[in-house]
């Protein structure tokens, strides 16, 4: 990201995509805001840019209030966080009383328009600017028709059926309650600032400790008390127990001070850079009648401190060696899967990622586990669909509620490890081309092996048969690190299936018509027609029960198999192979009625026709969504070539009956270069 101070400096930024506001705190509205304005300018090719001002304009009209100024975030702070959010280009303009003075036109024509010569303004709301606060939307809007620029506005934001605005996050501060202040900033609140030396009353208790010395006499510090939290030092995050107060307890001091114990710690950091972010409040400041008293209550404020930070991911042997850890949220889609959340949901609690979001999304259960999940599990969000969606119109309903960089699809069925999540935002975070990743997928009750839902990642052969490393049709191979390595695969298991949420919005999502099964092969089909990576990542792990929310092996698994299976390469495959590629499909799926009837399954049978059946009648819609998937293709390629890697050239289903191959290393891999997929 490029951070500019003047604007005699600004180049010529090419289809610049513009929004304009303080963003203090750079909250959940602004996010959307943020949102809005880097998804425009990918569509044009262009550069995403914020405009904030400093010093806060009201500090410059109002310089007399008698109110003082409380501000969420000091400016670098600001440009950290818009950093964080993805924006390309950040102008920091430095807000003037001659400023304050520019006419509404004068503010468009001699600032907007002059500076950045701007394809897009994006604005929320209640946007007000010039003199008097006299231009607003339709101001901009009837400029842009001359200008050449168009106006998108963002409607309001809602979260807890509260408006969210920076006064309302400012009252959540102001008494202490960060967890409310989180779910309206969606991140933590942060104090930083530069460490100077204190009187070491610390070092003697035994709790050595940072004084933090914050730069602005405008930014709002919370009530005095213990606190549980992070603290970022040179991009190394650690846990910490935070202190605001006047140390009541030495007669001596009486000034206000900001001191923080980092467990584990034992650097000087005099003179450096530390950022802060507060998880909670633990307790009140408070006297003691000495220093071994005084001694004692920090030993009891440790171990509180420390049993909330572990249930946010923090452990004493971790230390994260990325600052900023994007925004993920985990969500579950449940139905009637109460059994599985009350066995499941611990271990992802105890997920060493430091800025995850749990989310349940429950899809119309009749069993009570939405009740369950406000009795035992508080902490974590739930949203009621309301009806059962299926699992891809589900999770598109859910996603629509969910804000955060990436989002990870989990099954309910799923125990993860502690560190299962660290290693693939690592990974995504490194190569931006990266789409699509999953962990190495095992069976839960068989933790030697793989499970069938993916297990170290996704093939796809030439007559568009799925099969996966460690997995062909229902045989699945043990675990002896055979699939360790990083690597490319086709599609992702949807068990566990990170996405970045900006491209899983941009590409439509699921299929909702899928109901279940094929859709991630679907999405990620899409993905890498537009040139995107799809990953596998092994060193992360977990353990999937497999059947759990939709058993295999029944006539209803097959139905959805065989169907989804064929809509899926009508919707995504190459046009010259579909005219010899869907009649072979079609002789295969005979044959395999063939081996069911051998089996008596006759059931199964009954599958395979109502699945020709529904192909047939739905081949107008299927062709539509053809077109329309590749106009998103077209609007969102990230690559002028598809990604090939992952796709099988020959046949499984030969290599699997008539060859006897079980394990997919004893296939010869020999990608087709050639082939138009």
């Amino acid at each position: 990201m490029k951070v500019f101070y003047e604007l005699s400096t600004l180049p010529r930024f090419r289809n610049a995509v513009v929004t304009i506001g303080s963003f203090d705190g750079v909250h959940a509205g602004h996010q959307e805001i943020l949102h809005r304005v880097i998804r425009l300018a990918r569509q044009v090719q262009g550069e995403s840019i914020v405009v904030t001002f400093h010093p806060h304009p009201r500090e410059v009209i109002y310089p007399q209030d008698d109110r003082p100024m409380q501000l969420l975030t000091t400016i670098q702070e600001r440009i950290r966080l818009l950093e964080r959010y993805g924006v390309d280009n950040v102008v920091v303009v430095l807000f003037t009383v001659e400023f304050s003075q520019l006419s509404a036109d004068e503010y468009i024509e001699k600032f907007l328009i002059a500076a950045f010569q701007p394809r897009y303004i994006v604005i929320g709301y209640d946007h007000r600017f010039g003199l008097n606060r006299q231009g607003d939307i339709h101001f901009l809007k009837w400029h842009g028709e001359s200008a050449g620029y168009e106006v998108v506005e963002i409607e309001k934001q809602v979260i807890d059926d509260n408006a969210v605005s920076s006064s309302k996050i400012r009252t959540a501060v102001e008494r202490g309650d960060m967890a409310a202040a989180k779910r309206l900033l969606h991140h933590w609140y942060t104090l930083s600032g530069q460490v100077v030396r204190g009187q070491n009353i610390g070092m003697e208790l035994g709790f050595p400790t940072a004084n933090l010395e914050i730069s602005s006499k405008n930014k709002l510090i919370p009530p005095d008390g213990i606190y549980a939290v992070f603290a970022e030092h040179k991009n190394v995050r650690y846990g910490g127990m935070l202190y605001i107060g006047s140390r009541p307890t030495l007669k001596t001091y009486h000034n206000r001070t900001i001191e923080v114990h980092i467990f584990d710690f034992k650097q000087s950091i005099y003179g450096q850079e530390l950022q802060i972010e507060l998880v909670a409040r633990t307790r009140d400041d408070a006297a003691f009648q000495d220093l071994d008293a005084l001694r004692q209550q920090l030993e009891h404020d440790q171990v509180a401190v420390q049993t909330i930070l572990q249930a946010e991911g923090w452990s004493k042997d971790m230390v994260s060696n990325q600052l900023n850890w994007p925004q993920t949220a985990i969500v579950i889609l449940n139905y009637n899967g109460q059994k599985h959340l009350a066995r499941y949901m611990d271990s992802v609690l105890r997920s060493a990622y430091p800025n995850q979001r749990i989310v349940v999304a429950d899809n119309g259960s009749t069993d009570g586990s939405l009740l369950f999940m406000t009795e035992h599990y508080p902490q974590v969000q739930c949203i009621d669909l309301g009806r059962n969606f299926g699992f891809a119109e589900g999770y598109n309903q859910a996603i629509k509620a969910v804000r955060s960089e990436y989002v990870v699809l989990l099954n309910s069925d799923v125990e993860v490890t502690a560190g299962w999540l660290n290693p693939i935002i690592e990974m995504m975070e490194r190569d931006r081309n990266i789409a699509v990743a999953q962990p190495k997928i095992l069976a839960l009750l068989e933790k030697n092996r793989f499970e069938y839902a993916g297990a170290c990642g996704g093939w796809l052969d030439a007559l568009g048969y799925p099969f996966c490393r460690g997995r062909i049709f229902a045989d699945t191979e043990e675990d002896k690190g055979q699939y360790d390595d990083e690597a490319d695969v086709f599609w992702a298991g949807g068990a566990a299936f990170v996405i970045r949420r900006e491209l899983y919005e941009n590409f439509g999502g699921f299929d909702g018509d899928f109901f279940a099964h094929s859709e991630e092969i679907d999405l990620c089909w899409r993905l890498k027609r537009a040139g995107y990576r799809v990953v596998v990542q092994p060193r992360s792990v977990v353990y999937h029960l497999g059947g759990g929310t939709l058993a295999y092996n029944t006539p209803r698994k097959t139905y959805l198999n065989f169907r989804n299976s064929l809509f899926t390469i009508l919707k995504n495959e190459h046009a010259g192979r579909l005219l010899w590629l869907f009649p072979l499909r079609l002789l295969m799926d005979g044959l395999a009625g063939l081996l069911f009837l051998s089996q008596g399954k006759w059931a199964h049978i009954v599958s395979i026709l109502r699945a020709h059946l529904r192909l047939y009648a739905s081949v107008p819609v299927l062709l539509q969504k053809r077109m329309d998937g590749h106009r998103t293709v077209e609007t969102f390629r990230n690559w002028p070539q598809p990604n090939r890697k992952g796709r099988y050239r020959g046949s499984v289903v030969w290599q699997y009956y008539a060859r006897k191959v079980r394990q997919f290393s004893d296939l010869k891999i020999t990608p087709d270069k050639n082939a138009p997929i």
